[in-house]
């Protein structure tokens, strides 16, 4: 599909929504940023330590050109086992950082510069996100941006009635292998991860979306419907791209849990893996909070989301093949 027929499957499917405009003329429309002080929602991930230890180190690496946590605000998932938990120790483990630990989102903006959204449960981001779009500082919001095709939508509008860019991805985004692609000789792509699932989430926004983001990268935007095979331990997603090409997630359940896939190009057959770490993608945060400028488009995320939407209801059907157009028209409506 090419770049102009890529902008009017969004626009058109989310009429009177993120539009074009928001596209083209985000980064210009930005607020500058104040200053380095990096403020953190969410102490329910293991992103927001690894982010802090990052910044805050003794030595830090030149690349994060000073940027410092200074202030978290901890919540976070309050009703998810598995993240609310971790919120106690990671408290006193970001402290040790030098973070000072805040009572609510408006006293943490009185604080910072700019925010990374950490929070683990996305059905917090869009009224998390709200807040600091109305203070006017720059937001990194981490996987998944919305607990919902809705919501994602919902914070992309914001983004640009605020007019602040937003930045959004995974960290496999990139996984080793990734910077060897010549994506314009891309033919079709089969990529996998874990995806184990949480109740209060769509299946693949939980954790599936890391592959799938890996998927996307490699891929770019463009899939019309996708078809999944799901069970207990495992789904297979069918993605069919408007110009022919096929691109595959598998997410699992048992077993090892790893990430990677095939890229099959016009030169042959490339291997991704194994993740890399956190660490590239902070060097684009970093260098989104500087310039304003998002390293993934507003129309790439919402379609990676609209992806998984689409798998979920194949899933609901029986393994139906779905448009994604079909369901961001759903999504718009609610």
């Amino acid at each position: 599909m090419n770049h102009f027929n890529r902008r009017k499957f969004i626009s058109a499917a989310i009429a009177g929504g993120v539009g074009i405009s928001l596209l083209d003329s985000l980064p210009s429309m930005s607020n500058n940023a104040n200053g380095k002080r990096v403020g953190i929602i969410g102490l329910d991930t293991s992103h927001s330590t690894a982010f802090a230890k990052a910044l805050n180190s003794e030595k830090p690496d030149p690349v994060y050109d000073g940027y410092r946590v200074v202030a978290a605000y901890p919540y976070g998932s309050k009703d998810i086992e598995s993240s609310a938990k971790r919120i106690p120790g990671y408290i006193e483990e970001v402290k040790k950082s030098g973070v000072e630990i805040v009572s609510s989102i408006q006293e943490l903006l009185t604080k910072v510069d700019v925010v990374m959204l950490e929070t683990n449960d996305g059905r917090l981001h869009l009224e998390q996100a709200l807040e600091v779009f109305k203070s006017g500082k720059r937001m990194f919001i981490d996987k998944p941006v919305a607990a919902s095709l809705s919501d994602t939508i919902a914070i992309y509008k914001a983004a640009e009635k605020y007019k602040i860019p937003v930045f959004s991805a995974s960290s496999l985004r990139y996984i080793k292998g990734i910077e060897a692609i010549d994506k314009t000789k891309v033919l079709g792509a089969d990529t996998f991860s874990p995806a184990t699932l949480e109740k209060t989430h769509p299946d693949l926004f939980w954790y599936g979306v890391h592959g799938v983001e890996t998927l996307y990268t490699v891929m770019g935007t463009g899939c019309k419907s996708v078809t999944r095979v799901s069970t207990p331990d495992t789904d297979i997603v069918v993605g069919m791209w408007a110009d022919g090409r096929v691109g595959t997630f598998r997410g699992t359940r048992t077993g090892k849990h790893d990430y990677g896939g095939t890229v099959f190009t016009r030169n042959g057959n490339l291997i991704l893996g194994p993740y890399g770490g956190y660490e590239p993608l902070l060097v684009d945060i970093i260098a989104y909070f500087k310039t304003g400028k998002v390293p993934v488009t507003p129309e790439e995320t919402i379609e990676i989301f609209a992806f998984m939407e689409a798998a979920d209801e194949s899933k609901r059907q029986g393994g139906k093949n779905i448009t994604l157009e079909s369901v961001m028209e759903k999504a718009k409506k609610r």
